[in-house]
């Protein structure tokens, strides 16, 4: 058994075997947001069951699910690794986010939603975003939520549950990299101008101004992610602190 392995560590788990496979699936999911897993790592479903103190069934079922989210992809006898990155994909994925948030944002400002029935998501927004300096959130994973509460309240509020199901599943899988550059750069004070700057326009019914804000918006945020590379996430998880799991150098893919 490896040191990572035993550093991994899990709480017990539920009785239910569906609970022990939901339980397996959203501590393994929560170790890929917060980078104890990093992409390319790989895992056995007897490394995960042994974690787990389950059999290998909720063990395969839980990582299955997290291939359906893009997360996890298996390979060869009961092999299972952490998707890589993979600029082309995520490349991909904000192209769609960015269809669907502008697609909704217009949607907003347009005659299709009745002139009062934005004002009190906008006053909520509002009074999260809108707010002085020393009033906003220095901790970037506590940011990462309300970013993420926010871009799909836009979504939301067009009324196209189609539109919102598609959004969740692309914000399923940038996560990991929406995190390192909300937790691990240096964007808070603009992410926090920027959602100012968009929620005032799409007040105004300004849909032209809205979409190049929100657009623009996007963009840094999917340049950023081209920027990576598997030395910056291991970087990011240094900085969690020695309670974070242990990594191979560089290039080098860990067994778990």
């Amino acid at each position: 058994m490896s040191d990572i392995h035993l550093l991994l560590t899990a709480e017990p788990p539920p009785a239910r075997a569906a609970s022990r496979a939901d339980h397996v699936y959203l501590c393994l999911r929560d170790d890929i947001f917060d980078m104890r897993l990093l992409p390319g790592d790989r895992l056995t479903e007897g490394s995960i069951a042994e974690r787990f103190a389950v059999s290998r069934t909720p063990a395969r079922e839980a990582l299955q699910r997290l291939q359906g989210d893009g997360l996890m992809r298996g390979y060869v006898r009961g092999g299972w690794e952490v998707v890589p990155i993979d600029i082309k994909r995520f490349d991909d994925l904000y192209e769609m986010r960015q269809l669907i948030e502008t697609f909704a944002v217009r949607k907003l400002c347009s005659d299709a939603v009745a002139p009062g029935g934005l004002e009190p998501m906008l006053d909520a927004l509002d009074a999260v975003w809108k707010v002085g300096r020393k009033k906003r959130i220095a901790d970037g994973r506590a940011l990462v939520a309300l970013d993420e509460s926010f871009h799909h309240t836009l979504v939301t509020a067009a009324n196209n549950d189609e539109l919102a199901s598609a959004m969740q599943r692309v914000t399923d899988r940038i996560r990991v990299v929406r995190r390192l550059d909300l937790v691990y750069g240096d964007c808070i004070g603009e992410t926090y101008d920027e959602h100012a700057a968009i929620l005032d326009a799409i007040r105004a019914r300004d849909a032209d101004r809205s979409v190049a804000l929100l657009a623009s918006h996007i963009e840094g945020s999917r340049a950023e992610v081209c920027g990576l590379t598997l030395h910056r996430l291991q970087s990011a998880r240094t900085a969690m602190g020695p309670a974070s799991a242990p990594f191979a150098r560089a290039g080098q893919r860990r067994t778990i």
